[in-house]
């Protein structure tokens, strides 16, 4: 099961670039830049990856995010990333950004994309990855802040494909960014969010009817509503489960309880995803790993995971179609 999960062609479609930012590259880049970090080694800055909410885990992440000051940061953080990628045989990811974050401390948002962008073309050459961004609204700050982002998104806009929406859930509904989710949709962007984490059911169901997303991140409360399972099948609408990210902020404490293969025998249509890797514990293959092992999943199970994880990428018919067929051939080999 092992070998099979490692070798199975797969997407990933729920990744924070800024949350794949491993201790050991965050000292190196602290130190190029001249920031003090409150850190004296990288075994300190591991020991403070350990949350009990959200809100933890944010605090140190926007925290480290703070030594992210050039192009050459942002190249480096995402072609890391998407060297594991490559050891880990995913074939495409949808990588989330978060430019409020960078802009907020005077780092234009040309910066940021740039670097990003750069890595994802080398990586597609040198190592056979497609990618494609996903630019994020913060839930935390206002509408208002989240317009001036989009304004500045769109000399960019043939570089990003959708929106998301991020952050702290609690207190921040997804129909607090009507008129900006609205607006991006106008500009071409595909309407995503985060939904269903720590919000309750009522958020999704916010995201669904408000902002008309398309796919859910998380989505975990759905499961609280009946009606709700039975809507978003309706629509044949995805989630992007995180396993390990999950239990790092104790959304569900115990993998043994998470509703993923619940949510599957609904004939809801479930991926697997990392959401911030350096911080939750594990790239895309742990939480495959993981959360078979709690679940007791097949490998029919993994193979419909990994299906899906194409069939509702945002990728062009014939690069999935070419993907897909990838997989079938490894299916048909190894089941």
């Amino acid at each position: 099961m092992e070998a099979f999960i490692k070798g199975i062609p797969k997407a990933e479609l729920h990744l924070h670039i800024e949350g794949t930012f491993e201790p050991k590259l965050m000292f190196e880049i602290a130190k190029r830049n001249g920031i003090s970090i409150p850190f004296d080694s990288v075994e300190e800055i591991e020991k403070a990856y350990q949350f009990d909410c959200l809100q933890d885990f944010l605090d140190i992440y926007y925290q480290g995010a703070r030594v992210l000051l050039t192009e050459q940061d942002f190249y480096d953080l995402t072609y890391s990333y998407l060297e594991k990628c490559a050891e880990q045989n995913v074939r495409h990811t949808e990588i989330m950004f978060d430019p409020q974050t960078h802009t907020e401390r005077n780092v234009e948002f040309k910066t940021v994309i740039s670097g990003i962008l750069k890595a994802c073309s080398d990586a597609e050459k040198r190592l056979g990855i497609t990618s494609l961004l996903i630019m994020s609204f913060l839930r935390h700050l206002t509408e208002k802040e989240a317009f001036i982002t989009l304004e500045e998104s769109l000399p960019f806009k043939k570089h990003i494909k959708a929106v998301g929406l991020d952050s702290s859930e609690k207190g921040n509904p997804p129909s607090k960014f009507k008129h900006v989710f609205e607006a991006s949709v106008k500009e071409g962007y595909i309407p995503l969010a985060h939904a269903g984490e720590e919000g309750d059911a009522d958020y999704v169901w916010e995201a669904l009817d408000i902002l008309k997303i398309k796919r859910i991140d998380h989505g975990n409360k759905a499961m609280q509503d009946e009606k709700l399972v039975e809507e978003i099948i309706r629509r044949n609408i995805a989630l992007t489960v995180c396993p390990l990210s999950n239990k790092a902020l104790q959304v569900v404490p115990d993998l043994q309880n998470h509703p993923l293969k619940k949510m599957m025998n609904k004939g809801l249509k479930v991926t697997v995803n990392s959401d911030d890797p350096a911080y939750f514990g594990g790239q895309v293959n742990q939480n495959y790993l993981e959360i078979q092992k709690a679940l007791h999943l097949s490998k029919q199970d993994i193979y419909e995971l990994a299906r899906n994880s194409f069939e509702y990428a945002l990728l062009e018919e014939d690069t999935k179609r070419k993907y897909l067929t990838e997989l079938e051939g490894f299916y048909k080999k190894n089941k």
